[in-house]
């Protein structure tokens, strides 16, 4: 992570009352979520943390902040929960999900839930920076990945989200996907081809 310099009060970061903005980082990993806080405080960010389910939603409620960052697989739950109280909370909040677990049926349910952006673990500070200051309304796009995925993880992606839309039943999937049932359970028996 490199060090960045606190913006200035013209930067869309700042909120209009020049106030610097709050941000709530949601991890049970703790040494990660120690080390993030560092780099997002280093960034401008006046930062609260949580490192449960309970504890983000509580803060959520209590005091909403500007911008948030929360774990999808919680030790006590699922942070798309955090997500619907942050949004619930202050409609106007910016939310990226972070997770270990990434596919696409997760990225669609987060943006769903009300987040901005997702991001793959590990993320560092300036990615994340980036999706909760940029992915706004009207912004350019991000550049193209350095290592998209692969034509095959495409399909895999494509082939779990819609499992997970067919409430995992296999027969229902296998319409839908006009495939043999027998050829969708060889797939998702594998594990996902590498990116």
């Amino acid at each position: 992570m490199t060090d960045a310099p606190l913006p200035d009060a013209s930067d869309p970061g700042f909120l209009a009352d020049g106030d610097l903005p709050r941000l709530l980082l949601v991890d049970d990993d703790l040494p990660l979520l120690t080390r993030l806080a560092r780099a997002m405080e280093k960034r401008g960010f006046v930062v609260q943390t949580a490192s449960s389910v309970a504890e983000g939603i509580r803060q959520a409620q209590d005091d909403p902040p500007d911008y948030a960052v929360v774990d999808l697989r919680l030790a006590d739950g699922n942070g798309l929960d955090v997500v619907a109280a942050l949004r619930e909370a202050r409609e106007d909040i910016r939310i990226v999900m972070l997770t270990g677990y990434g596919n696409i049926a997760t990225a669609v349910a987060a943006v769903k839930a009300g987040a901005v952006d997702y991001l793959p673990k590990p993320a560092d500070a300036d990615a994340i920076e980036a999706a909760l200051r940029v992915n706004g309304p009207g912004a350019p796009l991000p550049p193209p990945p350095e290592l998209p995925m692969s034509a095959e993880r495409v399909r895999w992606e494509h082939i779990q989200r819609v499992f997970e839309q067919c409430d995992r039943n296999v027969s229902e999937t296998a319409r839908r996907l006009r495939m043999h049932r027998r050829t969708l359970q060889r797939i998702l028996a594998k594990h996902a081809p590498r990116s």
